[in-house]
């Protein structure tokens, strides 16, 4: 991101420059009106001010969602939905022997993605693959295993981006929630090609690693694991796999309902989800105001840290907009993708999203609040679906292959991208379906 970062602000102002030596002000213009590099200068400063407000307006809502999330956590979702989810884990996993303590750390690091819980997310993902690597009988080289794991995660299966929401509300959206539909069909597809994917390269793989169900020891890093998340915490017995099957079909029927009734739909999602999660919570005996207002905290918190973020990508795309370096480098490939309902505005998204976390989080919030386009416009919907269906996928293979100093990954990033790519056509299906 410090590439990126930098290669933005000095392209920017390279442009800038290079237009402020050129240019010849009109007769009716004063001296110093409209020139470039003041445009620049005041385009940067604009940007600084409007990430705080905006993160600002953003508190309240990422608090409204982390507070449910937290009901629902107190009161056994994640366990409930790790139990759902482990006999199908078994199945795409046949490498790894149910009960070795990799399968459990992998099912709770992908029930935890599903609810959009990425600081519990991570910590479990790092401990399933040091569990991963004690089956590994090739030191430094991704097994079969390690590979499907980190393209399912790669490909975001997100039930609920609550993130995006927040955002899209604090941008003003008149329907914040009218994601959730095509964030799930994008999802789907999108981890449904990265399992397809992983299965079909490992056939032509460079590097063979044979997978056993024997352990051995393993040199994983020794790296801190958010203190704050209780990794000894193993899945209870699963459902039987009637259940798991009937709740994936549930899901799946969902699907195209969302795209004949999606607007129908999504007016009562977000009053449903909080009925439904403190109903929950009451059900199981949970305190739900001290528990709401605990993870409410948390979601004022993240909302504060993230301020700098924003400041450093909302200014880097307000210079790389203002001086004209971005319609330089996207109008080009928008006039390509566009009549395939991918136009120039949206391409900063989906061109990033692999590479930065904070980088599309930035370029999502600029796009949305730019009165020419919306949260609520097509293009608003598009970038919305880029960033609450895919995962940043060079940053998930550092840090999860990192802490097992895994440096052949083998097929691991061409099932990634493959997965990031359809996720992209499906988000562009899906939006010019419902939305275009």
């Amino acid at each position: 991101m410090n590439g990126i970062f930098f290669a933005a602000v000095l392209i920017a102002f390279t442009v800038a420059g290079y237009r402020q030596v050129t240019w010849i002000p009109s007769p009716d213009q004063a001296a110093t009106q409209f020139m470039p590099m003041q445009a620049l200068a005041t385009s940067m400063i604009d940007a600084a001010k409007g990430s705080v407000t905006l993160a600002i307006g953003l508190i309240g809502v990422m608090a409204l969602f982390l507070g449910l999330m937290k009901v629902g956590e107190a009161g056994g979702l994640l366990t409930i939905i790790a139990r759902v989810v482990r006999p199908l884990m078994v199945r795409l996993f046949p490498d790894v022997p149910p009960e070795h303590p990799a399968m459990g750390a992998m099912v709770l690091n992908i029930s935890a993605n599903l609810l959009g819980l990425g600081n519990a997310a991570t910590p479990f993902g790092v401990r399933a693959m040091q569990e991963l690597d004690t089956l590994n009988p090739q030191k430094g080289t991704a097994t079969n295993a390690m590979a499907m794991f980190l393209a399912i995660n790669t490909s975001s299966v997100t039930l609920l981006p609550t993130g995006v929401i927040a955002l899209r509300a604090s941008a003003g959206s008149l329907d914040p929630a009218g994601i959730l539909p095509t964030t799930l069909f994008a999802t789907i597809c999108s981890t449904t090609v990265a399992i397809i994917a992983v299965k079909l390269y490992q056939r032509f793989s460079a590097f063979p690693a044979r997978d056993v169900d024997g352990a051995s020891d393993s040199h994983a890093a020794n790296i801190d694991l958010a203190p704050d998340v209780d990794l000894s915490v193993e899945p209870e017995a699963p459902y039987p796999t009637w259940v798991s099957a009937l709740c994936l079909a549930c899901v799946l029927a969902f699907v195209p309902l969302t795209i004949v009734y999606g607007r129908a739909i999504a007016p009562w999602l977000i009053p449903g989800l909080m009925v439904s999660i403190l109903g929950f919570g009451v059900m199981r005996k949970v305190r739900v105001y001290e528990s709401f207002v605990e993870g409410a905290r948390d979601g004022f918190n993240v909302a504060l840290r993230i301020i700098p973020y924003m400041v450093a990508i909302l200014v880097a795309v307000a210079m790389l907009r203002e001086s004209g370096a971005l319609a330089l480098l996207i109008t080009p490939l928008g006039a390509i993708t566009g009549p395939f309902g991918l136009p120039a505005d949206a391409l900063p998204m989906a061109l990033l999203r692999p590479l930065s976390g904070s980088g599309a989080y930035g370029i999502l919030a600029s796009t949305i609040q730019d009165p020419a386009i919306g949260p609520d416009s097509y293009v608003g919907y598009l970038v919305s679906t880029f960033q609450g269906s895919t995962e940043t996928t060079f940053y998930v293979l550092a840090v999860y292959f990192g802490a097992v100093q895994v440096r052949r990954i083998r097929h691991t990033l061409a099932a990634a991208l493959t997965a990031d790519i359809a996720g992209v056509i499906a988000a562009v299906v899906i939006c010019l379906v419902l939305f275009g």
